[in-house]
Order: C-alpha cells, then sequence, then structure tokens
C-alpha cells in the first residue's frame, strides 16, 4: 500500500479533489505556494470543527472496491455521532481510470482524540491515504497536510498543500470510470471480474461453469429479437406474454433464470462485482437467445440497456446534465453481444408507475426502491435509456389499457421486423 500511495503523491498537486455534500459534488485542488484566489466550502467550517479525508488507493481493485464498501460501514461504527462522512473522490483532469474513492469527515466533536486514532489504525493497517485539514491564522486559508504511509505512528505529515477552490471539471468524474467498471462492454472483461472474486464469493465460481465457452456476437439468428425495456411497473410483464401467445415465440429474461438464485447475493456487493454479474446474465442470455432465434423469433424481457442504464444513473452523481453527452462511448452496444432487431421502452406518468407499484406490494431491489423515491434518479434512468445506440430504444407509452399497448407494439415489430 505504501508504493502505491507515494506514486499517488508524486502527482498530488496535479490532482482535483471532490466531496458529496448534500447530493451535490463540490470540487477543490491543492497547489504547493497559496497565490490568493477563491476559498472552497471549507471556509464555512466552524472553527473548532475538524476535516480528514480517506481515499482508498490498494492496486487490486477487487479488493479496492470491497474495502471501499465496508469502510463506510466501518467509519459510522467507530466515529464519534458528532463526526459526518461525506463521499469524496480525487482524480486527473479528463484522464480515464485515475478516480479514487474514499470519504471525507468532518468532525464536530470537543476532542479529535478518538477520530485521529481510528485514522491512524486505518493507515497502518488497510489500503488508505489519509490527510487531515487546518484552518490557517487568517480563519480563511486551509492547509492539507497527507499522513505519511511510512511512518507507523502516522504522527508526522509528509509536504503541506494549499486548499484552493476549483472549477467543477467539462466532465462528472465518475464518468472517467465507467467503461468496464460500472457498464462492461465485453464478455472478457465482466468474466475477469467474476473470476478474481471466485476466492471470496462461493457464487462466482457457479456462475463461471454457467457461462458460455465463447462469444459469437457476429452471427445473427435466423429470426427477429425483440426486446421489451422499461422501468418497473410500466407492463413489460403483460407485454413480453402476450407478445410471447401471439408470435408464438419463447419468452427469455434477462438476468437469465438460472441467476435468480444468486441475485440477492451479488445485490449486496459492490457496483464493480454487481455489474459484472449482471453483463454475464446479458451474455448467458444471449446465448439462448441464438439457440431459440434459429427456430422462431424472441421475446427477450430486459437486456443490455437495463444494465447499462441504471448502471449510468447510479454513477453519476447530481443532475441529469452531469450524465455522459449523447453520443459518448458510455452508450455504445458492446461489440461482442448479439444485437436485438427491435427495442421497445415502455414508459409511463411516474404517479401512475407508483401506482401499480403499490397495487402490486411486491418486494423491491434497492435501485427500484430508489426509483419511487428518488425522481432525479428516474429521470437519469430514462435519460441513459434514450441515449444509448445500437440499437436504440423505441419509445412506447405504456398509460392505454394493455390490450392497445400490445396492438401499437404489434404494429412496431410488423413494420421494423416484418412479422
Amino acid at each position: 500500500m505504501a508504493r502505491r500511495a507515494m506514486a499517488l503523491l508524486s502527482r498530488w498537486s496535479s490532482r482535483v479533489f471532490s466531496v458529496e455534500l448534500n447530493g451535490a459534488p463540490f470540487y477543490f485542488s491543492i497547489q504547493e505556494q497559496h497565490r490568493g484566489g477563491g476559498f472552497w466550502v471549507f471556509a464555512e467550517v466552524p472553527d473548532r470543527h475538524r476535516c480528514y479525508s480517506l481515499l482508498v488507493c490498494s492496486g487490486d481493485r477487487i479488493k479496492r472496491v470491497k474495502f471501499h464498501a465496508e469502510l463506510r460501514e466501518k467509519l459510522l461504527r467507530a466515529l464519534p455521532p458528532d463526526c459526518d462522512v461525506s463521499p469524496m473522490s480525487s482524480f486527473l483532469p479528463n484522464v480515464k481510470d485515475s478516480v479514487i474513492k474514499g470519504y471525507f469527515l468532518t468532525d464536530r466533536s470537543e476532542s479529535p482524540h478518538s477520530s485521529e486514532r481510528l485514522l491512524r489504525d486505518l493507515l497502518r493497517q488497510d489500503p488508505v491515504l489519509v490527510c487531515s485539514y487546518s484552518r490557517g491564522e487568517d480563519g480563511q486559508v486551509w492547509t492539507q497536510h497527507p499522513w505519511s504511509p511510512a511512518d507507523s505512528q502516522a504522527t508526522k505529515m509528509s509536504k503541506m498543500y494549499y486548499v484552493m477552490h476549483a472549477e467543477a471539471p467539462e466532465y462528472h468524474p465518475s464518468t472517467l470510470s465507467i467503461i468496464n467498471s460500472d457498464v462492461f462492454y465485453s464478455f472478457e472483461e465482466a468474466r475477469k471480474v467474476l473470476e478474481k472474486c471466485s476466492d471470496i464469493i462461493p457464487e462466482a465460481s457457479s456462475i463461471m461453469d454457467l457461462l458460455p465457452s465463447r462469444v459469437e456476437a457476429g452471427s445473427k439468428p435466423d429470426f427477429p429479437v425483440i426486446v421489451i425495456e422499461g422501468l418497473d411497473a410500466t407492463g413489460k410483464t403483460t407485454l413480453t406474454e402476450s407478445l410471447r401467445d401471439a408470435l408464438g415465440a419463447p419468452l427469455l429474461r434477462s438476468p437469465p433464470q438460472c441467476l435468480s438464485p444468486m441475485r440477492a447475493r451479488f445485490d449486496q456487493e459492490p457496483s464493480l462485482i454487481r455489474r459484472a454479474f449482471y453483463a454475464l446474465g446479458n451474455y448467458i442470455t444471449a446465448e439462448e437467445v441464438g439457440r431459440e432465434g434459429g427456430k422462431a423469433p424472441v421475446i427477450v424481457d430486459r437486456f443490455w440497456h437495463s444494465t447499462a442504464a441504471y448502471a449510468i444513473a447510479t454513477a453519476v452523481s447530481g443532475p441529469v446534465c452531469n450524465l455522459p453527452a449523447e453520443g459518448s462511448e458510455v452508450y455504445r452496444w458492446p461489440s461482442d453481444l448479439l444485437q436485438p432487431s427491435l427495442v421497445v421502452l415502455l414508459t409511463l406518468d411516474p404517479e401512475e408507475r407508483k401506482r401499480r407499484l403499490r397495487d402490486r406490494g411486491q418486494t423491491k431491489t434497492e435501485e427500484e426502491q430508489e426509483l419511487d423515491h428518488n425522481r432525479l434518479f428516474r429521470l437519469k434512468v430514462e435519460e441513459a435509456y434514450r441515449r444509448i445506440s445500437g440499437p436504440a430504444c423505441v419509445t412506447v407509452d405504456a398509460s392505454p389499457s394493455a390490450d392497445q399497448v400490445f396492438r401499437q407494439v404489434q404494429l412496431l415489430i410488423r413494420g421494423k421486423c416484418h412479422l
């Protein structure tokens, strides 16, 4: 860990830091000499409050995401109740895969001893880089002090830096690490993640046994493949079953039935591992589609669009404008994944969707619950759906009766797929 931390420190003054406060990122940079200028939100921190940052810097990304997920619980459990914990990241502007994540602490307690004792323990035992922040005599200028990882007592401070306000970057920092981390664009990249997890997650080995031996995206089924997408309670199940019966088509789902017993387990994992699980589910479904598509049209309940849209909306905090711009490579279809002939996106008025969810009374995933309570998250999911290309979604209003929606989609299928 010390080597990794020292490598970060060698480019430390080139980095920008982002702290999530009330769901919105605030940015600051550091410099070795104070040249005047604006000050960051630190100016609002009362005199007696102390600030610290922890950045998880392990070179092993499985270890890094697992520890980052566990660190918040450890901090909330061990820190004094008067210590606030906020998400934080550090990145090199516009440099892909440069993001490292962690937490920012604001300690309002009377004494810093218990907080600093915990931070010293973390520095000695775990892959973290710790910094403390001090207010200058004028009460305005703040300085950052990276704690030396080489010092087992963590009482010495390495070089001091001045904290300065930084403008928001052109691209939201999380977009720098979405590819093959939050969203996977190849079978091999997703497979490698679960393979590395096999020794810590027994279910990962079971999934490896279910994966296709090879992926052939270039071969198209003889019959059309129709994917139905949409948020929960938009009528996907009713529509897909009606299409199955009308077309005499097999109905497949992603993630496939064979992964259902493991979903709850992987939904508890950090984003990298959870997204790899769902990505591989798409490839298993694609193999099933390839087999069935040689005999009849195939209906698929959700596919890659869902996997990508939810992942992108979750990864990018803040408003819809923070999403990667339309046409960004994050919206491209994986080159090795079978492409459907038609993708229908069912949309529904939010209040009507909530009413239908209440009527159903089913258990929902954490992300589905977030859709119910967070309008902003829902808007980001819907916008990500619309921006995905190769193929793009054809939007259908799901508010009319099920029969009317069914007839409208039938017309689409006849026109696009000649069925």
